[in-house]
Parts: structure tokens; sequence; C-alpha cells
């Protein structure tokens, strides 16, 4: 399994309150040497899911600062933050 060999857990989570489709905001912890910053749980069309930290560009657009290479890290780092938020 992927989170056995990378250890990633959830080391902060915060709920926000109202009705934006941004659920919570949380920090995730690998290896208990580095720490990602800024995931979100949003609300959308089909369903919760976790977006990657995001800065805005020059140019007025958001990009992703933080970029899964693969499926299978993706799919964990969801799972994990997603069991955290309770849902």
């Amino acid at each position: 399994m992927v989170t056995e060999d990378l250890k990633m857990e959830v080391s902060r989570l915060h709920k926000l309150d109202g009705t934006g489709a941004t659920k919570a905001f949380c920090d995730l912890s690998i290896l208990d040497s580095f720490i990602i910053k800024g995931l979100r749980v949003v609300e959308g069309e089909k369903g919760l899911f976790v977006s990657m930290p995001q800065e805005a560009g020059k140019d007025g657009k958001w990009y992703s600062t933080v970029i899964p290479l693969n499926r299978e890290i993706k799919d964990e780092i969801e799972k994990i933050v997603l069991e955290a938020y309770g849902g």
C-alpha cells in the first residue's frame, strides 16, 4: 500500500462554516519529514474531492503548486484527507 511506504497523515484539518464550495483546509504530513500545506476539501457536482494547494499567477489564473505524479498517489491522498474530514 502506498501510505505504508510514504506514511502520509493529516496533520491539521480546519473545517469551514457556511455554504461555499470549500468545506475544509488541511495539511498533509509525509514520512514525518515534510508537510504539504493548503489542501482543500471541496464540494463538487459529484460530491467531495480534494484540491491540491494553488497559487495565483500574474495572469490571474490559479495554478497547482503540488502535483501528484500518478493516480495511485492522488487517490491515496484523497482517501486519507476525506477520511479525516469525515466524508
